[in-house]
C-alpha cells in the first residue's frame, strides 16, 4: 500500500488539498493577511507566541475602550529610514484622531522609560543577519538584560519589518514583541510582519491600530511619504520619482581592473529635491526586456496575457517590467511555486526548519532558473504573478555634495555581473545604467540617511570604506572643503588593485594637498602576496587610531554588511584593546560607547 506524505503536521489529503486551492486564489496581499491570521490563532489555540526560540507564554490583546485617558509613544529602530518615515506617520495619524501622542527614535530613548508610558507602538526593522539597527543597539542590549524594568500596565503593539531572502527574516521586530511579553507587557493588537513591498499593509495594521484606540472609525492613513522626521520635504517620492538626466556616466576602474564601477552625475535642475552628505538616492527599476523574455518563455505565458490585480487587468509582459522581481527569487516565491508544482523538493526546502538551506538555494536560483527546473503546465498569469514580489526602488549613497556640485547628484555604482547556471546575469539597476548615455534619463528620489552625518567642523573624522563605500565620503570631503573645515579627517579606503581600483585618487590627492584631507591609508587586497583589507589596517594604526578617538573623532563605516563591516567592527574593537590596554570586555564597552554617543556610524548595505 502507498503512502501519500502532505506538508505540515499531520495534514490530511482533503485539507492538504484544500489549503493548495486557497493558496493559489490569494494575492500577495491576501496571502500576508491569512498567515497573520493563522499564526494568531495557532498562538492562542496553544498558548504560545511564535517569536523567539524560547517562546513565552501568549498575552491575548486586550480591549482598547477607554483609552481617551491614555497616551500613546510611537518608538522606532531604523537603519535605512523605512522604519522611521512610517513612524511619523503613526504620530501624524493619531494626533489627526485626537491622541495624545509622542514619537521617539529608539537611538536616544532609554529603557527604563517604558515602565512609564502608557500605550505603545514600536516599528523596529530588522539588519544584517536579524541584529538590530546600530543606533538602537543600546537599548536592545539593555532590554535584552537584566535592568530590563517591568511594564505592568504598559500595552503594546509592534510592527515589525525585514526582508524575507534573509534568514532572520524580522527578527528585530519578533524578539522585541516577546521580550515586552516577558517584562509583563500587554498586546494591544497581534504583531505584523512586512516583507520589503507589504509596507502598505503595516500602514492599514497601525491605522486600525490607531482608530482602535481612538474609537474612529477605520481608514487607511491620510499620510503616505516616508521621509524622515525632521528631513525635508520633498516634492517627488517612489510614487512619483523625478526624471533625472544623465550629464555624465563613465568607468572609472582602469584597463585590467576585474570588475567595473562607473561615477555617474545627475542633475535634479527643476526637481526640488536636496539632499545632505550620507543621504541616499532611490531609483525606481525596471527589468530588462531580456530578462521579461526569459522568464514569460520559462512559464509558458505570452507577453499579451492578462493578469488581474486590485486595480483591474494587465498585460503580463508590462507588469513584469515595471511591476515585479523576476530576477531573485524569495521564500514566497519559493512556497508559492512548490504549491503550484507540487514539487518534493521544493516542498522539503520550504518547511519551516529548513530555513537557512533555503535561503542558500535561493541565492543560486533566480526566478528563471526555478521555472525551468520545475515547469508548471497550463498556468495562468494572475496565477504565476501572485507568488512574486513587488518591485522595490534601489538605493545608492551619495557620492556628492549638493552644495558643491552647484545642485547635481553623483553616484558610484558598482555594476553586477556574473554567470549562473549557464548564462549571464546583472544587477537590475546597475546592468541597466551600465548601458545609458548622457541625456537620458532616470527616475530618482532622495532618502535621508539622519544617523550617518558629518561632525560639527571642527571635530575630528575617520572615514572607513571598501569598493564603492567609498561614495558618501566623497560628500563629506568636498562638503567640508567648501565650508573650510578645521577639523582633521582620515580615509581608510580598500578594494582589489591600486593601479585599477583606486576610485578617485586623484581627487583624494587633491584634497589632501589643499588641506581638507588629512591622511589617506589606502589597502589593495590583490598587490601583495597576502591579502590585506582595511580591517587590517586599523590593527597596524591600532595607537593611532586610538588617539584620533581620545581627540574626540567620529568614525565611519561604509561597505558590505555581511562581511566587511562586522569584521571592521571587530578590529575596532582589537585596535582599542591593543592601544588603550584594556581587555576585550572593556574595549567593547569602549566601542558601544562611541555608538551611543553618534561617533560611530555606519551605512552599510
Amino acid at each position: 500500500m502507498t503512502t501519500t506524505s502532505f506538508p505540515g503536521p499531520g495534514l490530511s489529503e482533503e485539507q492538504w488539498a484544500r489549503l493548495k486551492a486557497l493558496a493559489i486564489s490569494l494575492s500577495p496581499e491576501q496571502s500576508n493577511w491569512i498567515g497573520g491570521y493563522f499564526t494568531g490563532y495557532a498562538d492562542a489555540a496553544r498558548g504560545l507566541v511564535g517569536a523567539m526560540v524560547a517562546e513565552p507564554p501568549v498575552s491575548v490583546p486586550v480591549p482598547m475602550e477607554a483609552a481617551a485617558q491614555r497616551s500613546l509613544t510611537v518608538l522606532y529602530a531604523s537603519e535605512t529610514g523605512t522604519a522611521m518615515g512610517l513612524a511619523e506617520e503613526a504620530r501624524q495619524h493619531a494626533a489627526g484622531k485626537g491622541l495624545t501622542v509622542k514619537l521617539h527614535d529608539l537611538a536616544d530613548y532609554k529603557p527604563a522609560a517604558l515602565k512609564d508610558e502608557q500605550d505603545v507602538l514600536l516599528i523596529a526593522s530588522t539588519h544584517g543577519e536579524g541584529e538590530p539597527p546600530q543606533p538602537a543597539l543600546d537599548f536592545f542590549e539593555t532590554l535584552g538584560g537584566r535592568k530590563a524594568p517591568r511594564l505592568q500596565g504598559v500595552r503594546f503593539a509592534v510592527l515589525a519589518l525585514g526582508d524575507s531572502t534573509y534568514e532572520f527574516y524580522c527578527q528585530t521586530g519578533r524578539t522585541l514583541d516577546s521580550r515586552l511579553a516577558e517584562l509583563g507587557g500587554e498586546r494591544l493588537k497581534p504583531r505584523i510582519d512586512c516583507d520589503v513591498d507589504q509596507i502598505g499593509e503595516g500602514r492599514r495594521w497601525f491605522a486600525a491600530l490607531i482608530e482602535g484606540l481612538a474609537d474612529t472609525p477605520a481608514q487607511a492613513p491620510a499620510t503616505v511619504s516616508l521621509a524622515p522626521v525632521g528631513a525635508p520635504v520633498q516634492t517627488h517620492g517612489e510614487n512619483n520619482p523625478f526624471h533625472a538626466e544623465i550629464l555624465e556616466n563613465i568607468a572609472i576602474t582602469g584597463r585590467g581592473s576585474s570588475k567595473q564601477t562607473r561615477h555617474v552625475e545627475l542633475s535634479l535642475e527643476g526637481s526640488g529635491l536636496t539632499y545632505m552628505p550620507g543621504d541616499a538616492l532611490g531609483i525606481v527599476p525596471r527589468n530588462s526586456a531580456r530578462r521579461v523574455e526569459e522568464v514569460l518563455a520559462a512559464a509558458g505565458l505570452a507577453a499579451s496575457a492578462r493578469a488581474t490585480l486590485d486595480d483591474g487587468e494587465h498585460e503580463l509582459g508590462a507588469l513584469l517590467e515595471t511591476g515585479f522581481e523576476i530576477a531573485a527569487a524569495t521564500p514566497r516565491f519559493l512556497d508559492h511555486w512548490a504549491s503550484l508544482s507540487d514539487a518534493a523538493a521544493l516542498r522539503e526546502l520550504a518547511q519551516p526548519d529548513r530555513a537557512s538551506g533555503r535561503n542558500e538555494w535561493l541565492r543560486s536560483h533566480h526566478v528563471v532558473d526555478i521555472l525551468r527546473l520545475f515547469p508548471v503546465k497550463g498556468l495562468d498569469a494572475t496565477r504565476f504573478i501572485a507568488g512574486l514580489r513587488r518591485l522595490q526602488p534601489r538605493f545608492y549613497s551619495i557620492a556628492s555634495s549638493q552644495e558643491a556640485q552647484g545642485g547635481d547628484v553623483h553616484l558610484t555604482v558598482s555594476t553586477v555581473r556574473y554567470e549562473l547556471h549557464g548564462t549571464q546575469r546583472e544587477g537590475v539597476v546597475s546592468g541597466a545604467l551600465a548601458g545609458l548615455a548622457e541625456g537620458e534619463t532616470l527616475p530618482v528620489f532622495m532618502r535621508a540617511n539622519p544617523h550617518f552625518r558629518l561632525p560639527a567642523d571642527d571635530v575630528p573624522m575617520v572615514m572607513i570604506g571598501a569598493g564603492t563605500g567609498i561614495a558618501p565620503y566623497r560628500g563629506f570631503v568636498q562638503e567640508r572643503a567648501l565650508r573650510g573645515a578645521a577639523g582633521r579627517s582620515w580615509l581608510i579606503f580598500g578594494d582589489r588593485n591600486f593601479r585599477s581600483d583606486f576610485l578617485y585618487q586623484a581627487e583624494w590627492q587633491a584634497h589632501q594637498k589643499a588641506g581638507a584631507l588629512s591622511l589617506i591609508d589606502a589597502v589593495f587586497s590583490r598587490d601583495g602576496a597576502q591579502k590585506s583589507y582595511v580591517q587590517d589596517r586599523l590593527r597596524e594604526r591600532a595607537a593611532e587610531l586610538y588617539a584620533w578617538l581620545e581627540e574626540g573623532a567620529h568614525l565611519y563605516v561604509c561597505g558590505d554588511a555581511a562581511g566587511m563591516a562586522p569584521d571592521v567592527h571587530q578590529a575596532l574593537i582589537e585596535a582599542v584593546a591593543a592601544a588603550s590596554g584594556r581587555d576585550d570586555e572593556a574595549a567593547k564597552d569602549y566601542v558601544r560607547a562611541l555608538q551611543r554617543d553618534g561617533r560611530y556610524q555606519r551605512d552599510v548595505y
